[in-house]
């Protein structure tokens, strides 16, 4: 993990010098600051700014929390996890995940956009506190968290001197010149920014004539020093001079005196500028800013096309209209991991929302939004069985914020409670591969509470969660779903989903040690498979799961004869996910013969695998084996380090090695050999330095390969590479949900 996921900044930071210096003094004496101001003061930037400058302050990195696009209050939780890079397998509450993650940890927490999430927050930051004595928090908000001990630093507007020189800076790089006399823009470097990003000054330069012209002045006023509007007012420079705009917003904000004689002079200042936009763009630019209100993420052309195109937008015209709206700074331009994206800032957003509501069109549009996330869902399904799996990973990394969306429509919704289920049980490649079990419990058993009447919808629902809850050690919860799972299939004669059942009972009799049961259902369930022709990762995966059956019983040949042809199939298809334990196993075979090397390239494949999928189960596997592979090499004391490593690894899995003798072995095996060759004391001495390196710190020593213990370093690294990019191609998701057999979709 990243010590720090702050974005980039896209144009450079203009003025607030004293804001920004006495915000970080606040946070040298205070664990709680609240930055609050009017949507559009710029809260956002100077925190973040603020954030980036105090890098160096907190040992355990600077962390970024966009609460903004959650709708969910339930979900706040689960959003902090993600934004610190917490995997958590097991069914605790996350906030119970979080305040043990941070509790001896030296962070800084941003919280951003948090004010309509106020109720469930608050108390979260509250317990986070109370429990991580080294943790701080900078929140970005309308509104203060009322916490005990937090300091508001209430924002102000711009003073004359930055909002000009702001309005002056945006205007250059629009293309437009401000008349002499307004002040210019110089690079510089801000101290202890810590960011590998180009960092500018937070002063303007001298003027380069001895006065501003009185318009340019005025304007900063009538705008009331408010960035955004000051930043929406530089967009239309390149086309009107500083008096036309100074005309046409002050005929605008009469008319918006006179309809809110009660709103304050700083909310009707940023309304006048957004309402003036708003009338400078042509009719389908203003219908596609309503429209596009309904994304709750970052959105691609091909997402815009299909949720907002339509007799009047027609799609071949939406990129142009896109185009319009970006040059006015109504949209922005990011690159996602996933590729080139855009994002509307809240503030423009609800201001398209007030319109989309007034055209009555909310509804229809919020259900285009989620008709074409559920065909992106499928046909990520569909695709985590290719070469673009690892492109799937971040198209759905990136696309959660909107899928969350979806799946809060289809339960607000009766008579769509089976489209919940279907797409809850469609992502179960973004809860089992992903690292997200957690919020797939979360979705899974909301949805399921549900009962729609839609059969197969619920069926693949049930066996998704049966499988989330084996993987979070919850055996009570699995039997009971992949039990009404087999019962309804059975009855209903459902083959694939009564397959998929039997197949999930087998993993649990697998981890449970009950390896013969093992084997015979998930051979029953491959059988099935054949039979029906489905080929996916999950039934590549059963192939593996009965292999560990077999070598767990001592039948090396069969089990190393199954994961070659798993990882033969894999390497035909560009599967990786499931290749990973599949090249587990054989490391394991190849430690049996003393193939310590072969074992060990095996095993950094694994490592470098579910590290990019964030697949902690596959991962603290492959460093228990690592250990004793190591200490067959002959070094102790790096073996006695990765089973130290492994133990923080497994309290956010669940129950170590899933309380089982078959899977403990190796580590019981590997701490019997390092103890014998360290002694107690040295051991112990190895074991807590592993226990306190992060999951990124283990990994990075998994790959460097293996160590020289005569000179105490790395002999020379392994690392594994896919060989390809993370950017989705252009090829046209669907934005339907079929069901037709084949692929996981089918289950």
């Amino acid at each position: 993990m990243r010590r720090s996921n702050l974005p980039a900044e896209l144009n450079r930071f203009v003025g607030r010098a004293a804001e920004q210096a006495a915000l970080a003094a606040l946070l040298g004496t205070s664990r709680l600051v609240t930055v609050v101001g009017v949507g559009g003061v710029g809260k956002t930037r100077l925190a973040l700014r603020t954030a980036a400058g105090a890098q160096k302050r907190y040992g355990d990195g600077v962390r970024l929390a966009d609460l903004a696009p959650l709708r969910d209050p339930d979900l706040v939780a689960h959003a902090l996890a993600e934004a610190l890079g917490l995997t958590d397998h097991t069914p605790r509450p996350p906030r119970e995940a979080l305040v043990e993650h941070l509790a001896e940890r030296h962070v800084l927490l941003v919280l951003d956009g948090f004010e309509h999430l106020v109720e469930s927050c608050a108390p979260l930051v509250r317990e986070l506190l109370a429990h991580a004595p080294g943790l701080t928090v900078l929140a970005a908000g309308r509104r203060p968290l009322r916490v005990a001990g937090e300091t508001v630093f209430p924002l102000a507007p711009m003073d004359e001197a930055d909002a000009v020189a702001l309005l002056a800076e945006r205007a250059a790089e629009a293309g437009a010149a401000l008349p002499e006399g307004t002040p210019t823009y110089t690079s510089g470097a801000v101290a202890g920014s810590g960011l590998a990003i180009p960092v500018e000054a937070v002063a303007p330069a001298a003027p380069v004539a001895s006065e501003v012209t009185e318009v340019v002045r005025e304007l900063c006023r009538r705008l009331d020093g408010i960035p955004l509007a000051l930043e929406l007012a530089a967009g239309r420079l390149p086309l009107l001079s500083p008096e036309q705009v100074l005309l046409r917003l002050d005929d605008r904000f009469r008319l918006l005196a006179d309809g809110e004689r009660g709103a304050l002079p700083r909310h009707r200042a940023l309304r006048t500028a957004i309402g003036w936009s708003h009338e400078l763009c042509t009719p389908r630019e203003r219908l596609l800013w309503a429209r596009l209100s309904v994304f709750a993420g970052p959105f691609d052309l091909e997402a815009v096309e299909y949720v907002c195109g339509g007799r009047e937008l027609p799609p071949e015209r939406i990129l142009d209209l896109l185009g319009g709206l970006l040059a006015q700074s109504l949209v922005s331009r990011e690159d996602t991991p996933a590729g080139p994206a855009y994002r509307m800032l809240g503030t423009v957003a609800a201001y398209g929302a007030e319109w989309l509501a007034a055209l009555g069109d909310t509804e229809r549009m919020r259900r285009r939004h989620r008709d074409w996330y559920m065909g992106l869902a499928t046909w990520c399904e569909l695709e985590w069985f290719s070469p673009r799996q690892a492109e799937v990973a971040a198209r759905t990394d990136v696309a959660l914020p909107d899928l969350r969306a979806a799946l809060e429509l289809c339960l607000e919704l009766p008579e769509d409670a089976h489209l919940a289920q279907h797409l809850a049980g469609t992502l179960w490649f973004a809860w089992a591969g992903c690292g997200r079990l957690s919020e797939g419990r979360y979705w899974l058993d909301r949805a399921l509470a549900l009962e729609p009447g839609h059969q197969e919808a619920r069926l693949k629902a049930l066996w998704v969660l049966g499988y989330v809850a084996i993987l979070q050690g919850d055996g009570t919860a699995a039997v009971a779903a992949l039990h009404e799972c087999g019962e309804r299939a059975g009855s209903s004669g459902n083959a694939l989903a009564e397959a998929y059942a039997t197949h999930r009972m087998g993993c649990l009799a697998l981890l449970t040690d009950d390896t013969a049961r093992a084997e015979e259902l998930i051979g029953r369930a491959l059988d099935s498979y054949r039979e029906l022709g489905e080929l996916n990762s999950n039934v590549l995966m059963g192939r593996v799961e009965v292999a560990m059956a077999r070598a767990f019983r001592g039948d090396l040949e069969g089990a190393v004869a199954l994961c070659r042809e798993v990882r033969e199939i894999c390497e035909e298809r560009g599967e990786l996910w499931t290749r990973a334990y599949a090249l587990y196993v054989l490391a394991y075979a190849a430690w049996t013969r003393d193939a310590y090397g072969e074992a060990r390239e095996l095993l950094t494949a694994c490592v470098s695998i579910n590290h990019a999928f964030h697949d902690l189960v596959g991962l603290v596997l492959a460093v228990e084996l690592l250990a004793l592979v190591t200490a067959s090499e002959g070094d102790p004391v790096e073996a006695a380090v990765l089973q130290g490593a492994a133990v923080p690894m497994w309290d956010t899995v669940g129950v170590r090695l899933f309380g089982s003798e078959s899977f403990g072995g190796p580590r019981e095996l590997c701490e019997g050999r390092a103890r014998e060759a360290l002694g107690p004391r040295a051991y112990e001495e190895a074991f807590r330095e592993g226990r306190g390196l992060s999951p990124d710190a283990v990994v990075e020593r998994a790959l460097a390969g293996r160590r020289d213990p005569a000179a105490g370093g790395p002999a020379a690294p392994r690392p594994f590479r896919t060989g390809r990019s993370a950017e989705v191609p252009g090829t046209r998701k669907p934005a339907g949900s079929p069901t037709g057999k084949g692929g996981e979709a089918a289950g």
